[in-house]
């Protein structure tokens, strides 16, 4: 029996390979690509089962260009998984913190962790790509003076020093990752109480507003909206919407009444809330 094969951004260590290992255990293949394109493009060409998105965090907001990927690659959302995101500083075995002169890694861990570096005034911090492959590098090159900021899994994995943990500002900071697959039918055996879709509005003054208030009287809670601009229309939007209800044949009426009157849906994924 051929292994299920799991598509991630990042190398072993990254917050995308925590979430494969999470969600499909640690019997399935894990492959990691550079970017995230890459992944949907794996996905969506079939040399991979699923694929592990970031697609927000609770401090940073949405990655819109992900909401983007899964549009053009005509990809379906499986599910979601919420992670708590936890950074800690790391180095090679027998330094402490007062031997480093240097921290990367990924800019915004850096941003979230800069409160714990006001009292490390002499340690400068430096971007790099990511969080893993900083903690990587240092085990291959053994390279002293210089930490990075990771996952404990990434400590774990490259044999480092957890020299502090949970360095991050704000404690309660989670990533939303989504589960990708070729489009299918198959709900499961539970219907979903969300779903993730794209409506593209008609030209009419006072559109959004009537779409918005079209939808709350359907029963549809509105967890998140953001606009894009219809590249080939000018001054025309189209809004990916993530909605929560209670009533999934009521969800499945909105979406045709929207599809009638307010202009048309496409939806990227219809699955249960893990919040």
């Amino acid at each position: 029996m051929n292994k299920v094969i799991i598509a991630i951004q990042g190398i072993p260590g990254s917050f995308h390979h925590q979430v494969a290992i999470n969600c499909f255990g640690t019997e399935v293949e894990i492959v990691g690509y550079r970017i995230f394109e890459e992944v949907a493009k794996c996905v969506a060409k079939g040399t991979c089962d699923y694929g592990v998105l970031a697609i927000e965090n609770s401090i940073a907001g949405a990655i819109l260009p992900n909401y983007e990927l899964i549009d053009r690659y005509n990809l379906t959302i499986k599910d979601e998984y919420y992670l708590p995101i936890s950074h800690n500083l790391m180095c090679l075995k027998g330094q402490k913190i007062e031997d480093l002169a240097e921290v990367r890694s990924h800019p915004m861990a850096l941003l979230q962790c800069k409160k714990f570096f006001e009292n490390y005034p002499q340690i400068k911090l430096v971007d790099d790509v990511d969080t893993a492959s900083v903690a990587k590098r240092i085990r291959e090159e053994k390279i002293k003076g210089i930490g990075a900021i990771a996952s404990m899994t990434a400590a774990q994995i490259y044999n480092l020093e957890v020299l502090a943990s949970d360095i991050q500002t704000v404690k309660n900071n989670f990533t939303r990752f989504i589960i990708l697959q070729k489009p299918t039918l198959d709900l499961g055996l539970v219907k979903p109480n969300k779903a993730s879709i794209k409506v593209t509005v008609n030209n009419e003054k006072g559109i959004l507003a009537k779409l918005l208030s079209h939808m709350s009287g359907s029963g549809l809670d509105l967890s998140k909206i953001q606009s894009i601009p219809v590249i080939e229309k000018p001054w025309e939007y189209s809004f990916f919407i993530d909605t929560e209800f209670e009533d999934y044949d009521a969800f499945k009426t909105a979406v045709t009444e929207i599809n009638s009157s307010f202009g048309s849906v496409k939806i990227f994924g219809e699955y249960q809330n893990r919040k």
